[in-house]
């Protein structure tokens, strides 16, 4: 019994606080993007930070996450409260909202090849140090979870970025009507995760992955 909650206890430590911290610099580059388009409400309102309580969602961030992670689940991942834009403040809304929309699944690519680079790194300089496999597997665990929670985010339908994404090229009608409906696509969504259709989101994933790990580790022999 207690092996079980010490090894339940090393997979959060291993999965859940690298997701806590994607999740994060996600929102935050959301919210930076939005800045750089001329707005600064999520600055105005304490969402410019990595502060992980200011875009704590209970079920995204905590619940479902945790779950997965305790239930071995096949997919991994989640959200955090949608970090707000008052498109007012953007000079070309439909174009600006796009941007800070992919903002936040690019943010979680940028850190998935920063994490195959930190693999490369120790396997290069520190492979013989007690430590490197563990770093390694820490960062291999890394590069999945932001893989996922870009995937995941791009799905194309509200209030996922995706949804805002694809907005882009929508007439403006009917991307009315789809915000409109927002509540009707999130209980799509839940039903596609509940029903476990998502698990197909681990295709690309692993696809990707294998690639950049294989990468990383391309020609030092590991």
């Amino acid at each position: 019994m207690n092996m079980d909650f010490i090894e339940i206890g090393a997979k959060i430590g291993i999965y859940f606080i690298p997701f806590l911290f994607a999740l994060c610099f996600h929102e935050f580059a959301h919210g930076w993007v939005a800045r750089l388009r001329g707005d600064n409400t999520a600055e105005m309102m304490g969402r410019l930070t990595m502060n992980p309580l200011a875009h704590m969602d209970m079920l995204g961030t905590l619940i479902l996450p945790i779950m997965s992670i305790v239930l071995a689940t096949p997919i991994f991942f989640g959200w955090a409260k949608p970090v707000p834009v008052n498109s007012r403040n953007l000079k070309n809304p439909k174009v600006d909202m796009f941007w800070i929309a992919l903002a936040g699944p690019l943010s979680n690519i940028f850190l998935a090849i920063v994490g195959s680079v930190l693999i490369a790194v120790v396997a290069k300089y520190f492979l013989t140090a007690t430590y490197a496999s563990g770093l390694i597997e820490i960062l291999k665990a890394f590069i999945v979870t932001n893989l996922f929670l870009a995937v995941f985010n791009m799905i194309p339908l509200h209030p996922l970025d995706g949804g805002k994404v694809l907005a882009r090229f929508l007439p403006a009608q009917m991307n009315y009507k789809l915000e409109q409906n927002e509540h009707i696509t999130s209980m799509i969504l839940m039903a596609l995760v509940l029903t476990g259709t998502l698990r197909i989101l681990a295709i690309p994933v692993f696809w990707s992955y294998n690639h950049l790990v294989t990468f990383a580790l391309g020609g030092f022999g590991v």
